[in-house]
């Protein structure tokens, strides 16, 4: 049976993978730099001009590229796991624990990202991308609001993930201890939260003095519900 023929995509999904290997040791000295990129297409092997197709942009889209594959990491790992059997909060919080782990043994990577995407210039995308791991976390965990839920739900749920990160990455307690349970406060916050709202939109009196604006919300749709 015959290989089948790689494409150009094949090959620049590769490069990118030897290349975000290669660059981790350095990432830690000189950031998500084009040095970086350098030391890394030197140590690889990969050839230099497949090198800037893969990360045209150099720095920016090597740190992109770190986060995304985290992202796919946890997908593929929810996607073989069985969490019907927790509660929502349990799987949620399973969730942003497991993608926190599944990058721990390179924090200071996390920690230059972290720098970089917080950059004004790169601010967008880097909310985008933790709005793409919400959405992820949200998905495996069985998620089916089609409404303006499905906008709150990923956009609460990526300001827990972003203060949990933040707080990992200055905390030097045994096993990150003191990280899991900041997770948990911000995780009993949010459902307190959720519990309130529902009380609130179960009130007859302010189900009447909210129907405008519950019209218009009622009206927002998730991506292809449309």
């Amino acid at each position: 049976m015959k290989t089948p023929h790689k494409t150009e995509n094949d090959h620049i999904t590769e490069a990118r993978e030897r290349l975000i290997e290669a660059a981790l040791p350095h990432v830690v000295f000189d950031g998500w730099t084009a040095a970086t990129l350098d030391a890394a297409i030197a140590e690889s092997g990969v050839d230099g001009g497949l090198a800037r197709l893969a990360f045209p942009r150099g720095g920016i889209d090597m740190a992109l590229a770190f986060h995304h594959r985290a992202d796919r990491a946890l997908a593929d790992e929810l996607a073989a796991a069985d969490i019907t059997s927790l509660r929502i909060r349990e799987r949620v919080t399973h969730c942003v624990r497991r993608r926190i782990e599944l990058v721990a043994e390179h924090r200071e990577a996390v920690r230059r990202g972290v720098a970089l995407l917080a950059l004004p210039i790169h601010a967008p995308e880097g909310a985008r991308a933790i709005w793409q791991t919400a959405d992820i976390i949200w998905t495996a965990c069985g998620d089916t609001a089609t409404d303006y839920n499905w906008y709150t739900k990923r956009m609460i749920l990526g300001s827990v993930y972003s203060a949990t990160v933040l707080y990992w990455l200055g905390d030097a307690s045994p096993n990150f201890a003191n990280t899991w349970a900041f997770l948990d406060r911000r995780i009993e916050n949010v459902m307190s939260f959720e519990k309130s709202k529902a009380q609130l939109i179960d009130n007859p009196l302010v189900r009447a003095a909210m129907w405008g604006p519950m019209q218009v919300l009622g009206a927002i749709r998730a991506p292809g519900t449309r």
